[in-house]
């Protein structure tokens, strides 16, 4: 709660100070016919996406009340309506398969998003009950990306996501995990070209993909997702009561959350963040952070310099 808050009282901060465009940037963009997000190709088939995705873990589990469900709807509509596509949940993230496919069901979305979830159980008959359950639940016949959660019995899975891809039941196939301590078995598999995409862990305090992980992805083709980019929200808490510094602004960064989203979008082989929210004006700051300039280089270093003052 403590990271919820702490946002939310930056946000109403920059809101009075520069009006509405900051928390609906895009509306503006959109009028002046700039591009809404950056989006960038998955190796192995040129499609792309936008940089910037949603997560769905402790969010969208939620009940079916209207109360519970109307803020999620919204979230959806306008992550739309900004350019947003990935959505990504798991079996182990209770209702929110459900609840999404549910929800964008009802809003005529279903088949405007790029849906990416997960298998998270062993062998290989229990991983296709549980797959095809995903499949019922989110209201699709075929799954834009079904990844191995957290690489338990990944052997036995992905022999079954090849067979599933050659029979065009799933698009995409990937492998997922969020320690540090995982990396290097990431990277042993990204290396042999087994999968489409690898998801993992990485924030601008939280480095260790930048050893060699995400290097390995890039240089073998494969698709990078990242997840845990605010640490649980350590970063936000990090960063409560100070001001962005002054030269922020030449990466078009206007809030602490694009701050942390630019410094991983700004390494070219990440392919799409996703951050989790239930709340609009988050989504949209988080959206914000696809927008503008990207930092290169000299800014991310910059980026790092500053923060491991704090």
């Amino acid at each position: 709660m403590e990271h919820l808050f702490s946002r939310r009282e930056v946000l109403q901060v920059l809101a009075a100070a520069s009006g509405t465009l900051l928390l609906n940037p895009l509306s503006t963009l959109a009028e002046n016919n700039q591009p809404m997000l950056l989006q960038r190709k998955i190796p192995v088939s040129g499609e792309t996406l936008p940089v910037v995705g949603l997560g769905s873990w402790q969010q969208f589990d939620v009940g079916s009340s209207s109360a519970e469900r109307t803020p999620l709807k919204e979230v959806l509509i306008k992550m739309q309506e900004a350019g947003g596509k990935v959505i990504d949940a798991s079996p182990m993230y209770g209702r929110a398969e459900e609840v999404i496919g549910d929800l964008t069901k009802e809003v005529k979305l279903n088949d405007q998003f790029f849906f990416a979830t997960k298998v998270w159980t062993t062998g290989k008959q229990q991983g296709i009950e549980q797959m095809n359950d995903s499949f019922k639940k989110m209201g699709r016949s075929k799954m834009d990306l079904m990844q191995v959660h957290n690489l338990q019995d990944w052997q036995t899975h992905l022999k079954t996501l090849n067979d599933w891809k050659q029979q065009g039941k799933v698009k995409y196939i990937g492998i997922t995990h969020y320690t540090d301590s995982a990396h290097s078995r990431l990277e042993q598999i990204v290396k042999s070209k087994a999968v489409d995409f690898v998801q993992f862990n990485y924030s601008i305090r939280s480095r260790n993909a930048e050893r060699s992980l995400l290097d390995a992805a890039r240089d073998n083709g494969v698709a990078v997702i990242i997840n845990e980019p605010f640490e649980q929200g350590a970063l936000f808490r990090a960063v409560k009561g100070k001001e962005l510094p002054a030269w922020a602004s030449d990466y078009d960064i206007k809030t602490w959350a694009q701050f942390f989203l630019k410094y991983i979008i700004g390494h070219q082989a990440v392919t799409c963040v996703i951050p989790g929210t239930s709340d609009v004006k988050h989504l949209l700051d988080n959206i914000g952070a696809g927008l503008g300039k990207i930092p290169d280089e000299q800014g991310r270093k910059k980026m790092l310099e500053w923060i491991e003052t704090v």
